[in-house]
């Protein structure tokens, strides 16, 4: 009876070791857990300082606000209180005469001065001030109002204007000052990642130097001109912030505030700010030359999608496909219409907007190697650039016509009705002289024609990548993609002069 009561407890303690050891593995995990979280904890804590004070008072002395002065000529009327013709033009008229704005006799009344508001920031102790192109344009007077602080000026300095360049909204002054600037450096917009916190400044609505902070919402952003890259943030941005400076975590510029999307005009957490590393390339320009100087490829050129790539016998949509070679460097260098640039300089061309950044960020005069797809195979050619802006001020562009479509022999293949291009066709269509084609009459608003945009009045100079000079040239060269096995015929197509592929299913 001992020795049993003695085992008893023995037997108990064993049992207990036994739980302690299926209990082992879930401590360890929960330990690990709360490990985890509190490291996280950690690094949110780091991502995001408590107060951004200290970074607010590194960069502030070197943003500035802008105040422009234009002299705006009288008008004569009402103008932009009711429209041209109302009943009530009389009325706001004698209005306006009351009130010393205009004589009655619809003369023009006095010129006066209008003042606007904007934001900018200093790069140089020297007195370099980088804004945005809409906030100074037409200005007759600009002046410069600095972050109030010791060793700032006190009064506003005039400015002048360095240079400008519309396609980035990018603008550069000059102030001279009596003692050295505070200013900031720009830092390399590649690395703000979505996600990444930044911090705006400037001179919202009037209000005088105010900061805001946020993310960057989005990257690479396309507004409206060849050479956008912007960086979308949520920071707010309301007007007045124009010209003004987007800062990373390290007090560096990697960003110029440009514009907002808004239903109302005010911020809704939609703004966007020109990537710093376009605006480097445009200031350095502004300060060297007073003016930008891009290259100049001298191409037209289109985005390959599925069906233009299918047609020319591409492996994938990539690339971008030459449509014209006017004269110039491309011409000179043996480049076609057909050919698809697949690399510029040693680096992949993803699509048009790739290719003309590339380009256009390329030293005028360079040599550069472009490697072209043409018939099956590749080339290599080896490009001088010219400059863009040289060749815009020659350049004389014809504006796309309406629709016109006089009676003519005519087919109907593809959705298309096509006709035989007549003499009077070709003044009517603004068709260059030497061309030759079969012109669209109709397109069947059902078809995939119209889909792709054609039109009554466009010319199709080419099919195949074979010239076309009549309508049985046309249906040849279907019969000809059928027996090869294509899924699309190839189309080059010119409206108003301005030339583009466009790659139409053959069906069954």
């Amino acid at each position: 009876m001992i020795r049993s009561s003695s085992v008893q407890p023995q037997a108990k303690s064993i049992s207990i070791s036994q739980d302690r050891l299926a209990a082992a593995p879930r401590l360890m995990w929960l330990a690990l857990v709360t490990t985890v979280m509190v490291l996280a904890q950690a690094l949110v804590a780091q991502a995001r300082p408590e107060s951004l004070a200290p970074l607010a008072q590194k960069i502030s002395p070197a943003v500035v606000n802008i105040t422009t002065t234009t002299v705006i000529e009288g008008r004569t009327g009402p103008q932009g209180i009711v429209p041209e013709g109302s009943p009530f033009e009389d009325f706001f008229r004698e209005f306006q005469d009351r009130n010393g704005e205009g004589n009655g006799e619809g003369e023009s009344r006095r010129p006066r001065r209008s003042s606007a508001l904007g934001s900018g920031f200093v790069i140089s102790e020297d007195g370099y001030i980088v804004t945005n192109n809409h906030v100074i344009a037409d200005a007759d007077e600009i002046e410069i109002e600095f972050f109030p602080g010791d060793g700032q000026p006190k009064e506003l300095l005039p400015a002048k204007v360095i240079g400008t360049d519309e396609k980035t909204d990018i603008a550069l002054l000059k102030v001279e000052a009596e003692m050295p600037l505070a200013f900031v450096s720009f830092g390399d917009s590649d690395s703000a990642l979505v996600g990444d916190w930044v911090v705006a400044m400037g001179n919202p609505l009037g209000q005088g130097f105010s900061v805001s902070a946020g993310i960057v919402s989005a990257r690479n952003r396309e507004l409206s001109g060849s050479y956008d890259d912007y960086i979308q943030t949520d920071a707010a941005i309301n007007r007045g912030n124009s010209g003004g400076p987007l800062f990373n975590m390290d007090g560096e510029v990697v960003g110029v505030n440009t514009a907002i999307l808004s239903p109302n005009g005010g911020s809704i957490g939609i703004g966007f700010s020109m990537a710093s590393n376009v605006v480097t390339k445009v200031v350095d320009q502004l300060k060297e030359f007073g003016e930008t100087r891009r290259g100049w490829l001298g191409v037209r050129i289109q985005d390959v999608d599925e069906d233009l790539a299918d047609a020319i016998g591409l492996a994938s949509a990539a690339g971008a496909l030459i449509t014209d070679v006017p004269d110039g460097p491309a011409k000179e260098a043996g480049m076609l219409a057909g050919d698809v640039i697949l690399t510029f300089d040693g680096v992949e061309v993803e699509d048009t907007r790739a290719l003309v950044r590339q380009v256009g960020a390329t030293q005028v005069g360079k040599a550069v190697r472009v490697v072209v797809h043409r018939e099956g195979g590749t080339e290599t050619l080896l490009v001088t650039l010219g400059r863009r802006e040289d060749a815009e001020r020659s350049a004389g562009l014809t504006p796309p016509k309406e629709d016109a479509a006089p009676e003519a022999a005519e087919k109907e293949l593809l959705g298309l009705t096509i006709g035989t291009l007549t003499d009077e066709m070709r003044g009517e269509l603004s068709v260059p002289e030497g061309s030759d084609g079969v012109v669209i009459l109709s397109v069947d608003e059902a078809s995939e024609a119209w889909e792709k945009g054609l039109r009554g009045g466009d010319i199709i100079t080419e099919a195949g990548q074979q010239k076309v000079t009549a309508l049985d040239d046309f249906e040849d060269r279907i019969a000809e993609a059928k027996e090869a096995g294509r899924k699309s015929l190839l189309l080059l197509v010119r409206r108003g002069g301005q030339p583009r592929f466009v790659a139409l299913n053959l069906g069954d």
